[in-house]
């Protein structure tokens, strides 16, 4: 009986365990993402030459982007920064990744869904 009792409660513990465990959450804050790519603006703004170290941010922070969290998280806050930024090119904005030679899996645009990011 005793360890029926045991087993029982080792089962409860675990079952709160897993119920109480916090959902994945994006490691990557949204200052990061900005100070990743504050090279890249004058560029998204105006055109003209692509500074390298809006290549290597972009680089960087794809690198630092491992979970579907973490991706999505960068895309919510690509779009909150994006309409901060007056003058902003959209189109010179989706063409920056592959300009990079990254390839990230969705668009840079207003009109991505980060929710069906992965």
């Amino acid at each position: 009986m005793a360890s029926s009792m045991g087993l029982k409660l080792t089962y409860a513990m675990l079952i709160a365990i897993v119920v109480s465990a916090p959902l994945a959450e994006a490691a990557i804050s949204c200052g990061q993402v900005s100070s990743s790519l504050a090279q890249c603006i004058g560029y998204l703004q105006k055109g003209g030459a692509l500074p390298a170290a809006c290549c290597s941010g972009l680089k960087a922070l794809n690198s630092a982007s491992k979970t579907t969290p973490d991706r999505q998280g960068v895309c919510n806050c690509l779009k909150s920064l994006a309409g901060k930024i007056s003058g902003l090119n959209y189109g010179l904005a989706a063409g920056l990744p592959s300009k990079c030679g990254v390839s990230i899996p969705y668009k840079i645009s207003p009109a991505t869904d980060c929710k069906s990011v992965k």
